[in-house]
């Protein structure tokens, strides 16, 4: 079992948590991920690693509060445990011969590209990175960011916090000014992945995606993760998580991305109704 050794709460629906788990921390890197379930009998759920600590052996996950399993996960404290944790798994993200780059995430996706952004920057790359939410109350990560990036954009939806718009406007607008970015990457929605390379691709702008569909066992067997990629069939867990945007089938992708949200809503239903039932 792994201990729980920090809990936070970053907004009403995100929460971040520090699991010891050394084995993990000795090999993870960014953007990779795990798999764990919360208890013996529970679903088996990936989360990227959202940092690690190898002198303390801990890995950080950050999840959003969406689904039944992650309710059981957030109502764990520091100090309890969770069954099983394992990892790391998928492919971390290259940074070989990039020098300039533009990281782009979208609500919990900045989970994600936040220790991407963090690796270029320990690297000696010059970071742009560009933080979209939809609101002010739903910003995270924001001074973390700011750390790591030479230049750092916060857009919000109602224009609540930072600036007003989606996170495409100042990504056209730098490419505009004349920015030769090597690489841009980009992690979150898949509505908003897609109109990230919507934006870069008239420019030849090399461009990387995160993808995390449903998966189950995290090694290539289940197929649950299926993508097509390039015209061809890849596997998120195995063969990524990153992808060129230019070859990702988004509209698959999203359509599949909803053959389960009903039974995710039940799922959250009847957590609901056991936590409500334990008060």
């Amino acid at each position: 079992m792994y201990k729980i050794v920090n809990k936070r709460v970053l907004n009403p629906t995100v929460t971040s948590m520090d699991i010891y788990a050394p084995l993990v921390a000795k090999k993870a890197e960014a953007g990779q991920f795990i798999i764990l379930r919360v208890n013996k009998d529970g679903e088996r759920i990936p989360l990227t690693v959202a940092g690690y600590d190898r002198a303390a052996g801990t890995v950080k996950i950050i999840f959003q509060i969406v689904g039944g399993t992650t309710m059981l996960l957030n109502a764990k404290r520091e100090g309890d445990y969770i069954e099983d944790f394992v990892g790391p798994l998928g492919c971390a993200t290259k940074t070989d011969g990039i020098k300039k780059v533009c990281i782009v995430g979208g609500g919990v996706g900045c989970a994600i590209a936040l220790p991407v952004a963090q690796k270029f920057h320990r690297l000696g790359c010059e970071v742009h990175s560009i933080i979209g939410f939809r609101n002010k109350d739903l910003v995270i990560l924001k001074e973390e960011f700011k750390a790591c990036s030479d230049k750092l954009t916060v857009m919000t939806d109602d224009g609540s916090y930072g600036r007003q718009g989606v996170v495409t406007a100042p990504l056209k607008d730098a490419i505009e000014a004349g920015e030769n970015y090597d690489e841009v990457i980009a992690i979150g929605p898949l509505i908003m992945m897609k109109f990230v390379v919507a934006t870069t691709k008239p420019y030849g702008l090399p461009t990387t995606v995160s993808m995390n569909p449903i998966m189950i066992d995290g090694t290539g067997m289940c197929g649950g993760c299926r993508l097509t990629v390039g015209g061809k069939t890849k596997f998120a867990c195995v063969d990524g998580p990153d992808f060129d945007g230019f070859e990702v089938d988004f509209d698959e992708a999203m359509a599949r991305s909803g053959a389960y949200a009903e039974f995710e809503a039940k799922a959250r239903e009847k957590n609901c109704n056991l936590f409500k039932g334990a008060k």
